[in-house]
């Protein structure tokens, strides 16, 4: 069985539509009809029911979608088992969002190999669709996200309450952001929560659907946007960020998403290990927001003395 019309048949099955699982598998959608077509020939039966609005799993669609998830799981095991360099006896690999790299993921991995040095590990980046695919198919055992897509075989656990923080690259920052804001897109639940606290500040001109990728926009021009403020604290450190008082806050927790295959030993001591990293990493975040909260109490307390200076 071609391992390529099995992914192509899961993504078309999880998105629902040729045209979606095209994009996400960066060819045509021609390409996947195909694939789809070649994969009915062989089984001699059809999988989907195509219309207008989508594509659904058939009855033999349905049944054939758990022995498909088996079969690149046991491909990806082969494969992964295969690659294990020499002096190493497990594997396992990690994704994450690009912003949960820096004092999570690194860090993450350095308590692994202290902990368990005879364990193979790779990394791989991308956004949220990318690692969900990855964790379906066996290519990664356990990512780190912000919105999990929970999936059969997939259990999710949170682990840390991450907070996003308004940020510019100036001192004595203001609400009054001018034309200086970038609204970066942390998705639906942030969108939402963000038009009720700051309606005037959802549609600025500018929108970035690059997560903290932004921030180093944000450093390099006269800017402004809501980042996560774990990931920020180095920014400010620098002096190269600072925080805007008064500003609402978005909760915006960190997600790990395991494989239920995942050799039990191997995620015990990864668990033990994420714990400990994310206590460190949360940490980080409590400095940002009390630093946040002294600055916006002294602002008001200037600006009540202003206003009632004679």
């Amino acid at each position: 069985m071609d391992i390529t019309l099995l992914k192509t048949f899961l993504e078309v099955a999880a998105t629902g539509s040729f045209v979606s699982a095209s994009e996400r598998l960066y060819v045509t959608q021609s390409a996947v009809s195909l694939r789809i077509q070649r994969l009915e020939d062989v089984l001699g039966k059809p999988m989907f029911t195509r219309s207008k609005a989508g594509a659904e799993l058939t009855n033999a669609g349905r049944e054939f979608e758990r022995y498909a998830l088996s079969m690149i799981r046991v491909w990806e095991e082969a494969r992964q088992q295969v690659a294990i360099p020499e002096g190493f006896t497990r594997s396992l690999t990690i994704g994450a969002q690009y912003s949960l790299w820096p004092r999570l993921g690194f860090r993450w991995i350095d308590g692994l190999r202290a902990d368990m040095p005879d364990l193979n590990i790779r990394a791989e980046l991308g956004m949220p669709d990318r690692l969900t695919r990855f964790l379906i198919e066996g290519i990664m055992h356990v990512g780190l996200l912000y919105m999990p897509q929970l999936r059969p075989g997939l259990v999710a656990e949170e682990v840390l309450e991450e907070e996003l923080v308004l940020v510019a690259s100036w001192p004595d920052p203001t609400m009054d952001l001018d034309d200086r804001y970038v609204f970066v897109d942390w998705g639906p639940e942030f969108v939402s929560a963000h038009a009720l606290a700051l309606p005037d500040l959802t549609n600025p001109g500018l929108t970035f659907a690059l997560g903290a990728l932004a921030a180093e926009f944000i450093v390099n021009r006269q800017a402004a946007g809501y980042l996560p403020a774990r990931y920020v604290k180095r920014y400010l450190d620098a002096g190269q960020l600072h925080l805007v008082p008064d500003a609402p806050r978005f909760p915006y927790p960190v997600w790990a998403v395991w494989r239920e295959d995942l050799d039990p030993a191997i995620r015990s001591v990864a668990a033990q290990v994420l714990a400990q990293v994310a206590g460190a990493a949360e940490a980080d975040g409590e400095a940002v927001i009390a630093q946040l909260r002294d600055i916006s109490e002294d602002h008001a307390v200037d600006v009540m003395g202003k206003t009632i200076d004679p």
